[in-house]
């Protein structure tokens, strides 16, 4: 059985991929999809399931009323931060703890930037990922399968799509686009900022106190300059 073509069709929210099989005797088919009528008798066209993109809204009312599942794949430090109650934890990526020289060099550079400024973990695919789904879900099971940002989900839609899952729902955008009080969550922080961590999360407030101490030193110069030059002069500094 050889893959002889595959087409796809996009509307902004929803996508489907038709993937054609042609069997011809145990033989290789040839790059034209049953291009005469006999042909066609030989013929098995294998229709992949459609993966629904949603917004937040549309994702609470699948849930709600149609029986949905919340399969949340993030990374577990953005899931401890805040996750839909109820939701089954399968991550797409895991920590990469693996120890040969290459991957110890790539881990201390990550740590030093992604790491320090933006909180994120260094991580690896799960290789266990579709398996593990399989082992907690049926293929005809309605999944609504949710990341932070929406990359990861729509890639993990993709592998499941491959492993027979039917049912699949995407929230565009990911949480970060989930207003507060749209599910009920569990957690530190809201669903649209778990996704938020490392210095980042405090750069407003450190710009907001050294605006303040800025600002005070400014007045205090305008209002008492003399007391400021003593100042300046104790401290060995030269206007």
């Amino acid at each position: 059985m050889a893959v002889v073509g595959l087409s796809s069709a996009f509307a902004p929210l929803r996508g489907s991929w038709i993937a054609v099989r042609i069997r011809q005797g145990g033989q290789r088919a040839g790059i034209s999809l049953c291009p005469s009528p006999r042909s066609r008798r030989s013929c098995a066209a294998v229709v992949r399931a459609e993966v629904s993109f949603v917004d937040a809204d549309e994702a609470k009312r699948l849930v709600g009323e149609e029986g949905y599942t919340v399969l949340d794949i993030r990374d577990r430090a953005q899931r401890e931060r805040a996750h839909i109650k109820s939701s089954t934890h399968v991550p797409l990526f895991i920590e990469n703890q693996d120890n040969d020289i290459g991957t110890i060099v790539k881990r201390q550079l990550h740590n030093n930037f992604a790491g320090l400024f933006f909180g994120l973990p260094f991580t690896k695919l799960n290789p266990d990922f579709a398996l593990t789904v399989k082992d907690k879900f049926s293929p005809e099971s309605k999944l609504l399968v949710v990341c932070q940002e929406g990359l990861r989900s729509a890639a993990a839609a993709d592998a499941l799509e491959k492993e027979g899952f039917q049912n699949i729902a995407c929230i565009t955008s990911g949480l970060q686009t989930v207003k507060p009080g749209t599910f009920e969550s569990v957690g530190k922080s809201e669903l649209q900022n778990a996704g938020k961590a490392g210095l980042v999360t405090i750069q407003g407030k450190i710009s907001v106190v050294l605006g303040t101490v800025l600002i005070s030193a400014y007045l205090f110069i305008t209002f008492f300059p003399d007391q400021a030059e003593k100042l300046f002069d104790l401290a060995g500094i030269s206007l």
